[in-house]
C-alpha cells in the first residue's frame, strides 16, 4: 500500500473516536447533560445574575411548574433560559426533573386524542398555559393538564424539543 493510502486508512479509523469525543456530553456537577429542560419546584424562584445569594437579584419567576433549559451549572447554581428568553441563575433546589412545557405562540393549541390531526380535539392548550410532559415521539406529545390528557405538537410547545446547544440556544 502507498503511504498515501496508508494516510487515508488511518484517517478512516481515527474518525469514529473523534466523531464520538466531539459529541460526548460535557461533565458537568450534577453528572447530568448540559442542557437539558427541568422545571420550576416553587411558587417563588429568585433569578440572580450570576451563581450566588451574593449576585444581583434580576426577577423573581411567579411559575411553580414553568419549564427551564438548563445552559450551565455549578455545583449549587443552574444558569437557565426561560420561555421568554431570559438567562438567569437559579439555585438548584429550585429545579426538579419533573417535564413540563409551555405554549408560548399566539392562540391555543388543539390536545387531540391521538398523535395525528385527524382525529377529534379534546380540549385546547391557551396561551402561556403550562402542561405536564409525558413523552413525545414522531413530532407529537402526550401532555397532562388537570385530569385532561391528549397529544399536541411537539412544535406548539415549548421545552419538549431536544435541548438546543447553548450558541444557537435563544436566550438573551
Amino acid at each position: 500500500m502507498r503511504p498515501a493510502g496508508l494516510a487515508l486508512l488511518a484517517a478512516l479509523l481515527a474518525a469514529p473516536a473523534l466523531a464520538s469525543a466531539a459529541t460526548k456530553p460535557r461533565e458537568t456537577p450534577s453528572g447530568l447533560p448540559v442542557p437539558r429542560y427541568v422545571s420550576l419546584k416553587f411558587e417563588a424562584v429568585n433569578a440572580r445574575s450570576g451563581p450566588g445569594d451574593d449576585h444581583r437579584l434580576l426577577w423573581v419567576f411567579h411559575a411553580k411548574g414553568l419549564p427551564v433549559e438548563v445552559v450551565a451549572e455549578t455545583d449549587e447554581w443552574r444558569r437557565v433560559c426561560d420561555p421568554d428568553g431570559g438567562l438567569s441563575w437559579v439555585h438548584k433546589r429550585t429545579t426538579e426533573g419533573r417535564r413540563t412545557v409551555m405554549r408560548t405562540q399566539p392562540g391555543p393549541a388543539p390536545i387531540r386524542i391521538g398523535p395525528r390531526d385527524s382525529v377529534p380535539v379534546r380540549a385546547f392548550l391557551a396561551n402561556r398555559a403550562l402542561a405536564d410532559l409525558d413523552r413525545c415521539e414522531r413530532g407529537w406529545c402526550r401532555v397532562r393538564v388537570s385530569r385532561v390528557s391528549g397529544w399536541v405538537k411537539a412544535s406548539d410547545l415549548w421545552g419538549a424539543d431536544e435541548p438546543r446547544t447553548v450558541a444557537d440556544a435563544h436566550c438573551r
